[in-house]
């Protein structure tokens, strides 16, 4: 299982803040370029779960919110479930999780 994390690099360190609010009005473009890396990880490593949460909840729900958007097109490719209470379940729209699990099909 891998999870998938992901923020603004510090400039004086090699850590990354996942917390930071940058209001770079990238939004889409960034989780684009997250859907696109979990991609290119699955083809590389194959059939690995990979787990994505938010730094808080509101960041959690703006990545179910994208997921939702495009919730045809994902599952063509992965199985996507949510943590709801300590248990996963199939992804549906309108439940509000606390994580994410995808998994290529």
């Amino acid at each position: 299982m891998y999870n998938l994390a992901f923020g603004d690099e510090q400039h004086d360190s090699w850590e990354i803040n996942d917390s930071i609010i940058t209001n770079n009005h990238d939004r889409d473009l960034v989780l684009s370029t997250v859907a696109n890396t979990v991609i290119d990880f699955t083809n590389y490593y194959g059939n690995c779960d990979i787990v994505a949460k938010g730094s808080s909840a509101s960041r959690t729900r703006l990545y179910q919110i994208g997921i939702s958007g495009l919730l045809k097109e994902i599952n063509a490719y992965f199985y996507v479930y949510g943590l709801k209470e300590d248990t996963w379940y199939d992804f549906q729209k309108d439940v509000n999780y606390e994580a994410f699990l995808i998994k290529r099909k």
